[in-house]
């Protein structure tokens, strides 16, 4: 069940897969969120593709990037590179960090025999780079992936102008990017980037799950991105 990001994908970020009907109405896609999950591949082993359940984009974020995998990182990529052995997993999440410094290498060329979609993402936790160093930086992920993701943290409007503004450039270009400002300040950004280009949208079903600062629940940014997209 593959994964198309030519037009906007709007995630349902969870650890429990079977949260997923809960979310089929509003979402276009599951992220699972492989490590805040106990048993991540048995999840995946388990949940049923074969009726209308939503294509899975894998996650399994480094602690290092904002996750909770703690352990080897050796073993988290190879646990990844597993996850694209399952019919239900249309994309995987791949930190541009881990792929810049030549340890995501196996996982990249798996993903790609079993045509598996790839998102590269990169997160600023403490706040916005400028506008050139974010063009470069989501040039350089367009590279190795199908969709270049960046999540910054904007601490005023001239941040989030800049980010959009560097979608907009991207996307101009030909690049698949998807692009948020996490935190209050940039929250809109999450239902506006779309229109200058963003692929990707995160929301969760449950408000209180939310798995980055900002984030809309689901049914709200569905709304949101579609009344802006009329």
């Amino acid at each position: 069940m593959g994964l198309d990001f030519d037009s906007f994908v709007l995630a349902a970020p969870t650890a429990d897969l079977s949260e997923e009907p809960a979310a089929r109405e509003h979402a276009d896609a599951i992220e699972f969120r492989m490590d805040l999950a106990e048993e991540p591949l048995e999840a995946l082993e388990t949940y049923d593709d074969g009726g209308d359940e939503l294509p899975i984009l894998a996650t399994n974020r480094a602690e290092w990037e904002g996750g909770e995998w703690s352990g080897d990182d050796e073993r988290r990529l190879e646990v990844l590179a597993e996850a694209t052995g399952f019919d239900a997993v249309g994309a995987i999440d791949i930190e541009l960090e881990a792929i810049l410094e030549g340890d995501a290498e196996d996982v990249l060329e798996t993903a790609r025999e079993r045509d598996v979609a790839v998102v590269s993402s990169t997160h600023d936790f403490e706040g916005t780079p400028a506008r050139g160093e974010m063009v470069s930086t989501l040039t350089e992920a367009s590279k190795y992936a199908d969709v270049a993701k960046m999540a910054v943290t904007a601490a005023s409007k001239k941040d989030t102008l800049a980010l959009l503004s560097a979608t907009e450039q991207l996307t101009a270009h030909g690049d698949t990017v998807a692009t948020m400002a996490m935190g209050e300040v940039g929250s809109h950004t999450r239902a506006v980037a779309p229109v200058y280009g963003s692929k990707i949208g995160y929301a969760p079903v449950d408000p209180a799950q939310a798995t980055a600062p900002g984030q809309y629940d689901l049914e709200t940014l569905s709304k949101l991105v579609a009344r802006l997209h009329e």
